[in-house]
C-alpha cells in the first residue's frame, strides 16, 4: 500500500465481534459499505465496549489486519444517523480516533498512562 492519496476510510458503526477473521470482516466490508475489500481502502471495526479496533486492508497480495486493544478508555464513535451501519472518515478523523483525541474538539480523551 504505497499510494495513500486514493485510500478511503470506512468505519462500521455497529459493534463487531473481535474474534472475526479476515473472511468475515471482508464480507462485512462488502455488505455494509458496498465496497470491494481488495480495493486497498481501510475498513475499521470496533468492539461492543469500544476498547478494541480492527483495521482490515488489502496490501497488494494479501489481507492485513491491524488490531489495537486499549488498556484504559474507549475509542470515540463519530456521530452517525441512527440506522447508519457505516460511515466514511477523513484522514484527520482516523488520526484523532487512533491517537485518543476527541473527534470534534481535538482534546485528549482518557487513556492508559504508564507510571515510570
Amino acid at each position: 500500500m504505497s499510494d495513500f492519496s486514493s485510500v478511503r476510510i470506512f468505519l462500521c458503526t455497529r459493534p463487531t465481534k473481535m474474534n472475526q477473521g479476515v473472511d468475515k470482516l471482508a464480507r462485512q466490508a462488502e455488505e455494509i459499505f458496498a465496497q470491494d475489500p481488495l480495493s486497498g481502502h481501510l475498513f475499521l471495526f470496533l468492539s461492543r465496549d469500544r476498547d478494541q479496533i480492527k483495521i482490515l486492508f488489502w496490501d497488494r497480495d494479501g489481507f492485513c489486519i491491524w488490531h489495537k486493544r486499549l488498556e484504559a478508555g474507549t475509542f470515540q464513535l463519530p456521530r452517525a444517523a441512527d440506522n447508519e451501519q457505516g460511515i466514511e472518515l477523513s484522514e484527520l478523523q482516523l488520526n484523532r480516533l487512533l491517537s485518543g483525541l476527541d473527534l470534534e474538539s481535538g482534546r485528549r480523551r482518557r487513556r492508559y498512562h504508564r507510571v515510570s
